[in-house]
């Protein structure tokens, strides 16, 4: 009975491993669909005003009870969370950009370029276009720590940082077979992202549904580039070898 088990499972791994769609691409992809429901879900929420109570109630929770205008906390922590969250913004990201492309162009890996531009790019692009077709306003129940002179839905910081973390951490989890390496990657990733979003909410530029869904449309982007990229990559092999 156990060998049976076994030889069933190694059958399944192999035609996993053999198919266009590996079983790492259908997680990702799976991923990828959670989080574009999630966003779906959160944009048709604030369309109805349903997130308007808990967006204030958490807004008002980074500010003090008797002055809103105040955010809570030393004052070190509102100048730590506006250097941080620049950190999030374009001309940083855009820098970070033009330096990875430049080093991968350098090293003529084409295709991992191809993987950055698309996925961060494509990211700025997309969080650019959904701000314009929701057009959202910007939270005025509180003094906005930060000069902004977009649309507030979904947040643009927490988008492109979700793309550019997302993309960077599979980058470098190619480059280590260390387990361990990978998931501090990860979980390095997945902290970056979260404290950019969180100043957003903390500076009072955004609402934390704005966040929320700058959160979800990010790694569906970032997932969803990185399923294209890995059936291409693997179609292309594929056509290699049969030449």
């Amino acid at each position: 009975m156990n060998r049976t088990i076994r030889r069933t499972a190694r059958t399944l791994l192999n035609e996993l491993r053999s198919s266009p769609l590996s079983l790492a691409s259908m997680i990702v992809a799976a991923i990828a669909s959670a989080a574009l429901f999630v966003f779906l879900a959160i944009a048709d929420e604030v369309d109805e005003g349903e997130t308007e109570r808990l967006d204030q109630a958490v807004l008002l929770f980074f500010r003090h009870a008797g002055d809103p205008e105040q955010t809570i906390g030393p004052p070190w922590v509102r100048e730590s969370a506006i250097e941080f969250t620049a950190l999030g913004g374009i001309p940083v990201v855009t820098l970070l950009v033009i330096t990875v492309l430049g080093f991968l162009a350098v090293e003529r890996r084409w295709g991992a370029a191809l993987f950055v531009s698309i996925g961060i790019l494509g990211g700025m692009a997309l969080s650019s276009s959904l701000k314009l077709f929701y057009s959202r306003p910007r939270p005025d129940l509180v003094t906005q720590l930060d000069v902004i002179h977009t649309k507030s839905f979904p947040s643009g910081h927490a988008t492109i940082t979700t793309c550019v973390v997302l993309t960077l951490a599979v980058m470098l989890i190619r480059l280590t077979d260390n387990p361990r390496g990978r998931v501090y990657i990860f979980v390095m990733a997945v902290i970056y992202a979260l404290l950019i979003g969180v100043t957003r909410v903390y500076l009072g530029v955004h609402w934390p549904s704005d966040v929320l869904a700058g959160w979800a449309i990010g790694t569906f982007w970032a997932c969803f580039c990185w399923v294209v990229m890995t059936l291409l990559q693997r179609w292309r092999d594929k056509d290699r070898l049969v030449d």
